[in-house]
């Protein structure tokens, strides 16, 4: 079957889509990103982590480069973390 066939029928019967493909779907683009979901994970089985778990080096980087000295408090609200792991991290 194409993918225009099958984005077609996916598209008719929205209802029918597996979760958590069914959430995937509704974004812009969502019938390409399960389509090459699907191509690059076919068949095994996939883990896939919370946003803040895949970008924890990225916010890690950030926290540092916002530490003026006295604003891990600041820091605490706005990322979510705890106070202990912000001073951790700033050591």
């Amino acid at each position: 079957m194409s993918e225009k066939m099958l984005k077609a029928a996916a598209e008719r019967y929205r209802d029918s889509i597996l979760p958590p493909y069914d959430k995937i779907m509704e974004l812009e683009n969502g019938f390409e990103a399960i389509c090459a979901f699907s191509k690059a994970f076919s068949g095994g089985s996939v883990y896939v982590p919370s946003l803040r778990t895949i970008f924890k080096e990225c916010i890690d980087q950030e926290i540092q480069e916002q530490h003026n000295g006295k604003n891990i408090r600041e820091l605490v609200r706005a990322y979510g973390f705890s106070e202990r792991y912000i001073r951790n991290l700033l050591r």
